[in-house]
């Protein structure tokens, strides 16, 4: 692991580049916010942690009232109870013997769900389990629009039997529709969402009129929660950039009477070379994500293009170009393989230009694919 970019203390302008950087008094603000969405709805908050991958970062949301964290890897869960997150979901089925097997001993150490999408990974997990006779609570994924994981609504119930039958803990419906949370305008996304929650509603009847009480229905995003909070299925919420929303998510039409979500993460870095027509900064792809877009250019009316792995191109648009060493702050298109790029976040105190590091975090998760 690199050295952090910056050590606690360090003016804004120390910060070495490229670096994530969180503003942190932004971050708060939209920490606050949501926590107070979930507690005036009467809905459980539990962000997820795959967004930041940092212990730090989900010890703070659980401070201001989370129950918990999700994660979609085994490997994220892992990483963050090394650090003592002890109540973290995994929202993904696990199907691979030897990974099942790394479940079960978790399950020893901290309170863990996992969701199901077939008989097979309900089987596979059983066994994993009774090896190790360790517990957790186990969601049926649904797909309610996604059209990824999850099984189709009118086959929950008979999943959630035979994760019954197992002597598994059954805790409900995992209904999250990622397809929803960019639909640019706000009535696309009521739409998706409202169709989601009659698909939700119907894998509830399937496994009630099983005879299985279905106990939360969890799910959720940061373009959609605001919806599926006023749809009234969900019992809990999974939304995760809403701590430091990028441009993609910002490109939303904003949802009527839901908080406004600032941005809080950005990439630092610095002119490198200056040519007639452009600028050249030291912030290519390889320090932020371009899978949803290039990133905006920060407090500038600058034209972003890609000049691959190492550089980023800047051309005049309203503003003139900036010279050579000069700071220049990117949101990123999408926060969460931007994290995943960088080993630490530097969170800065005071703002992008006179702030100082209030803290440097480890990016603990960071390459946990597994």
């Amino acid at each position: 692991m690199r050295a952090p970019a910056a050590g606690v203390g360090d003016r804004a302008d120390a910060i070495d580049t490229p670096a994530l950087v969180i503003d942190l008094d932004a971050m708060e603000r939209n920490l606050a916010r949501m926590a107070a969405f979930a507690r005036e709805h009467g809905l459980r908050l539990r962000p997820h942690a795959k967004m930041h991958k940092s212990a730090a970062i989900a010890r703070r949301q659980m401070d201001a009232g989370a129950v918990g964290v999700c994660v979609q890897k085994l490997g994220e869960a892992e990483a963050l109870a090394e650090q003592g997150i002890a109540d973290i979901f995994i929202s993904n089925e696990v199907i691979a013997p030897a990974k099942l097997e790394r479940v079960a001993a978790l399950a020893r150490r901290i309170r863990l769900a996992i969701a199901v999408d077939s008989a097979l990974g309900v089987d596979r997990l059983a066994a994993a389990l009774k090896a190790t006779g360790s517990m957790l609570d186990v969601f049926v994924e649904v797909d309610v629009g996604q059209g990824r994981c999850g099984v189709a609504p009118a086959a929950a119930g008979a999943l959630a039997q035979q994760v019954v039958s197992h002597g598994l803990r059954f805790a409900g419906v995992q209904a999250y529709h990622g397809r929803a949370q960019h639909l640019r305008s706000a009535a696309e996304r009521d739409a998706a969402v409202r169709h989601a929650a009659t698909l939700a509603r119907t894998a509830q009847a399937t496994i009630t009129a099983a005879g299985i009480a279905c106990p939360l229905v969890t799910g959720g995003g940061t373009g959609s929660f605001a919806f599926e909070a006023a749809a009234g299925v969900l019992g809990e919420l999974q939304a995760g950039s809403y701590l430091f929303m990028d441009r993609d998510y910002a490109d939303n039409e904003p949802t009527p009477n839901a908080p406004v979500f600032e941005h809080a993460l950005f990439v630092k870095s610095q002119v490198v070379s200056r040519g007639h027509a452009h600028a050249v900064i030291d912030a290519g792809h390889k320090s932020h994500a371009i899978d949803s877009g290039l990133p905006k250019v920060w407090g500038l009316d600058l034209e972003f293009a890609n000049g691959g792995d190492e550089h980023g191109i800047l051309r005049a648009r309203g503003d003139a170009l900036p010279e050579l060493g000069a700071t220049v702050w990117l949101v990123p298109g999408h926060c969460d393989p931007t994290v995943n790029l960088h080993e630490h976040h530097v969170a800065l105190r005071g703002g992008l230009q006179q702030g100082r590091v209030e803290s440097v975090w480890a990016i603990d998760a960071r390459g946990r694919i597994d």
